[in-house]
């Protein structure tokens, strides 16, 4: 389980999709273990049951469902799924992502270039839209991971770069349009985290373009006290439209 934090989620309902790994696993833990019942949405299923287990054996409250971003009615049934399980939703993480085949824009595959942008953006906007009609009966908290890519260019990565870039984009629009119904809506960016997907480039020792110069890498579970901190502020006098930041100071 990740690390205790001093803040409580107590009779809280949040979805995370992408829950079944890295940062959305993260999340998911935490904030079952801060006292909120936990929707984990993903696309594998294997991994999100097991998430949603490890909640269960700590005597958490957990909803399994498969969902793939791209698919608005996925979604809208996935958030449907959770409020007739728990019976409310207070908070969304927007967390699934991809960043597949790096390449530069002369390099690049249109295909995968359009499908990036169809989880990371597309997708986004989807978990937002249809998270509305359930956020608007009790205010809450929508959180969009976020990454330092879409707040700097990036040689090579213009598809996830540009994704990540519109996402922080789409959060401020809706922080706008939300927050006179006690909605809020902010970006976490949690700089470079070490997923499998990471430590087995430095283990091989491709660290190429991962930033080491620049920055340090920390656990998934270090995201999640500022997770935790943003879904307990009181939605009707918190911060809205705003980036958090876990990267250094001048990263971004």
């Amino acid at each position: 389980m990740p690390p205790a934090v001093n803040v409580s989620l107590l009779g809280k309902v949040a979805l995370v999709t992408g829950a079944g790994r890295g940062i959305g696993r993260a999340i998911a833990l935490g904030y079952s273990a801060a006292g909120a019942a936990v929707c984990c949405a993903a696309r594998t299923l294997g991994e999100i049951e097991q998430v949603a287990e490890e909640i269960r054996n700590e005597g958490g409250r957990a909803l399994v469902s498969i969902c793939d971003v791209r698919d608005f009615d996925a979604v809208t049934a996935s958030t449907q799924a959770t409020v007739d399980a728990f019976g409310r939703l207070d908070i969304v993480i927007v967390n699934a992502g991809v960043n597949l085949a790096p390449a530069s824009i002369a390099d690049s595959d249109p295909a995968l270039w359009a499908e990036v942008l169809a989880v990371n953006l597309t997708g986004a906007y989807h978990c937002i839209k249809a998270a509305l009609p359930h956020l608007r009966a009790n205010g809450g908290h929508i959180i969009t991971v976020g990454s330092g890519r879409g707040h700097r260019a990036d040689p090579g990565r213009s598809a996830y770069s540009v994704s990540k870039a519109g996402l922080a984009m789409l959060t401020r629009v809706a922080a706008e349009e939300l927050w006179t119904e006690r909605i809020c809506v902010n970006e976490l960016v949690p700089g470079p985290v070490l997923t499998d997907m990471v430590e087995q480039a430095l283990a091989r020792g491709n660290t190429s373009n991962l930033g080491l110069d620049r920055e340090w890498f920390k656990p998934p579970e270090a995201v999640v006290p500022l997770a935790v901190w943003i879904a307990a502020t009181d939605p009707a006098t918190g911060p809205t439209g705003q980036t958090f930041s876990l990267m250094r100071r001048d990263a971004l």
